[in-house]
């Protein structure tokens, strides 16, 4: 149960930071104005939020398995929201990506 509460934490942090950082590339590379700016800035203080709700208490670990989270995360966003389209090596690179998540956070630790 605690890994699916991880995971579902990792998915919203991904949300959030996301489409706080596409927000402001919307409001200032696309001209789309302060409120598209303001947006994005409110979702990446959310973000940085919902990241101290991970059950590990290590910071630097939750980081580092995000990172496999947002490369994935960035690349199914730029298909949705953009059109664009990964090719096999984008693939290829995000599942690797989220297999070393899956190794940082889920491996068993002797403690």
């Amino acid at each position: 149960m605690i890994s699916l509460r991880s995971i579902a934490l990792f998915i919203l942090a991904a949300i959030l930071e996301i489409g706080g950082a596409w927000l402001i590339w919307q409001g200032v590379r696309e001209h789309r104005g302060i409120g598209w700016v303001g947006a994005g800035v409110v979702s990446l203080g959310l973000y940085g939020f919902v990241a101290t709700l991970q059950p590990d208490a290590s910071f630097g670990r939750i980081l580092a398995a995000y990172g496999g989270v947002f490369v994935a995360g960035s690349l199914l966003w730029a298909a949705v929201a953009d059109g664009y389209r990964p090719d096999r090596f984008d693939i290829t690179g995000a599942l690797i990506c989220l297999a070393g998540v899956g190794v940082i956070m889920y491996a068993p630790r002797g403690r």
